[in-house]
């Protein structure tokens, strides 16, 4: 189980609350984008200047800085050990930073109350809490601790439970406990939503419906870093793309920009007489003309691609390591 369990989040023993941060009383939300803190711009969902964390000799975090506009879809990329996890807790305001600026909806994360938490969304990487409640009755529990929370019903089904709402949490299959996790993540209809490999046990067609979600949240202003190791689901949801490596951001950029992926050439493949042929090309399309001039048509097994977001994102943890 992830360490930021439900129970006991933020301090030793307790109750949910303690998890989202939130009373059971219906306070009022703050709004978003205003006023300034400590001279920071509060314009920005996350905003991380300097920040740096370290275990003993280990500099988990090594001066990152990072900007993440409010409603943008963000996702942080990078190999394990490399600080993604690290630089997360922090923003979520459950690890201390040794030094930096933080400033997460406008607020110092180390300093968050209950009213910024409440405008949170965590979905852990798994939770196996409740397994003698029903999905229902998770959800519905959960609604209470937040000031204006969206209505449990239409949460479930949202997140494809609808059949499962009366069923206890220990009987759902791997997938399906992550679709509650997700429900409970977005239950409070957070400003702010953090995923934690959101889609691990998940089969294709629920992964896809998935996507949908997010970018339905993603239209309603809802600001979302996710963290994935499907680059698929990064290049798929993400606006912007961050890498890091070695506890420092390598790049961050669109991910059909990404390490000059736009500038890549491209690679042309194709079955000539004596074999497979294949060709490096700054321009593909006047190659593919002359491949089909010289077959008279038809270019037997043809195939041009560039590289994908996984093989541009091997390539500079690879570099970022040396």
């Amino acid at each position: 189980m992830d360490d930021r369990s439900l129970v006991g989040r933020g301090g030793s023993g307790g109750s949910i609350d303690r998890w989202t941060g939130a009373s059971a009383g219906r306070s009022s939300r703050p709004g978003p984008g205003t006023g300034t803190v400590d001279g920071m711009n509060d314009d920005s969902a996350i905003t991380v200047r300097g920040l740096r964390k370290s275990y003993g000799a280990h500099a988990a975090v090594d001066g990152l800085d990072l900007v993440v506009p409010r409603g943008e879809v963000f996702s942080l990329l990078g190999p394990n050990g490399a600080g993604k996890t690290t630089t997360i807790e922090i923003l979520e305001g459950y690890r201390r930073r040794d030094g930096g600026d933080v400033r997460v909806l406008g607020v110092d994360p180390s300093a968050g109350d209950s009213d910024w938490r409440s405008r949170l969304g965590i979905v852990l990487q798994s939770t196996g809490e409740f397994e003698e409640l029903t999905v229902a009755e998770v959800v519905d529990h959960f609604a209470h601790y937040y000031p204006s929370p969206d209505d449990a019903g239409a949460v479930i089904e949202r997140v494809g439970l609808t059949e499962k709402r009366r069923a206890r949490a220990k009987t759902l299959s791997g997938g399906q406990q992550r679709r509650l996790d997700v429900a409970l993540g977005i239950i409070g209809r957070p400003e702010l939503l953090f995923l934690d490999e959101p889609t691990t046990g998940f089969d294709p067609v629920a992964r896809r419906e998935f996507w949908e979600l997010v970018r339905d949240l993603a239209k309603s202003g809802t600001t979302i870093m996710l963290t994935t190791h499907y680059l698929d689901e990064a290049e798929a949801l993400a606006d912007r793309v961050a890498v890091i490596a070695g506890g420092q951001l390598v790049e961050v950029a669109t991910p059909d920009m990404l390490g000059g992926r736009h500038r890549a050439q491209a690679t042309v493949s194709w079955r000539g007489p004596d074999g497979p042929l294949t060709v490096a090309t700054d321009t593909p399309s006047a190659l593919v003309c002359e491949l089909t001039a010289q077959f008279a048509g038809e270019v037997p097994e043809l195939l041009v691609s560039r590289p994908t977001l996984e093989d541009t994102y091997l390539r500079m943890i690879g570099e970022g390591s040396r």
